[in-house]
């Protein structure tokens, strides 16, 4: 059952029970503004820090194009600016395999915390154009936290219409999450993002069951986050290791 708007700006509001036992509401959203409350979503908004992968940046290449004038518009950039240099450009156009991002040499690997080390980058007023080649770590203006209830985000019509994908995978929450969200960004072509735009919405559904929040799970890795978060080196599971290991071992006999 998904919460309306009504629904939602209720919840955000301490019950009798709550205020007795000194709790939070089930759903904290700071800043909280009216006008951004919908039908059945509230709208959240992009923060002004971004960051990618160190190890997915070639050499010489920007992560961003700043905008001088928020009056940006097609025709007035060319490749020439996604480089630092015309050294670094020249050598684009003469060897340009290594500034490809499907050149192996610019591996992400899910295992390893060093390539995981990010580069920072703010947006200006003026706004940035972000590199469909690149995958952007972002993050939600909004502080939130949820209890008793199920958040989810999403992109807005709009902000999907401008092919702008706002969460790769991750737009799942947790009961129980405290924190900025962190939005894995990408685009489909050069596009303009600005500090503080609206980037996606949140959404809650009541859920039936005995509650696991995730703010007291031992094996949860983002709570109280804040900025973009870098993914968490990921690690394999010992226990279906050892039960693949086990099957193995009956196949064998």
């Amino acid at each position: 059952m998904q919460l309306t708007g009504p629904a939602i700006e209720k919840r955000m509001h301490q019950t009798v029970f709550q205020h007795l036992l000194n709790k939070a509401p089930d759903i904290v959203i700071e800043p909280y503004f009216p006008e951004c409350l919908g039908s059945n979503s509230y709208d959240l908004h992009l923060d002004k820090v971004l960051s990618v992968y160190k190890c997915t940046l070639p050499k010489g290449m920007k992560p961003v194009i700043f905008c001088e004038e928020k009056t940006a518009v097609p025709g007035e950039y060319s490749m020439r600016d996604w480089f630092y240099d015309a050294h670094a450009y020249e050598d684009y156009c003469l060897r340009p395999e290594n500034y490809d991002i499907r050149n192996p040499k610019y591996m992400l690997n899910p295992f390893d915390k060093k390539s995981h080390e990010t580069i920072d980058i703010t947006i200006p007023e003026t706004g940035a154009i972000l590199n469909p080649n690149l995958g952007y770590l972002g993050s939600t203006f909004e502080y939130t936290e949820t209890r008793n209830i199920f958040p989810y985000i999403d992109g807005k019509s709009t902000i999907g219409r401008n092919f702008i994908l706002n969460h790769h995978t991750a737009g799942r929450g947790d009961d129980g999450f405290c924190g900025q969200w962190t939005l894995e960004i990408r685009v489909l072509c050069p596009t303009l993002v600005m500090p503080y735009m609206r980037i996606g919405q949140i959404y809650y559904e009541q859920f039936r069951g005995r509650r696991k929040p995730y703010n007291r799970n031992p094996h949860s890795h983002y709570n109280n986050q804040a900025g973009p978060t870098p993914a968490a080196p990921l690690k394999m599971d010992q226990c279906l290791l050892d039960y693949v290991a086990q099957k193995n071992k009956e196949l064998t006999i």
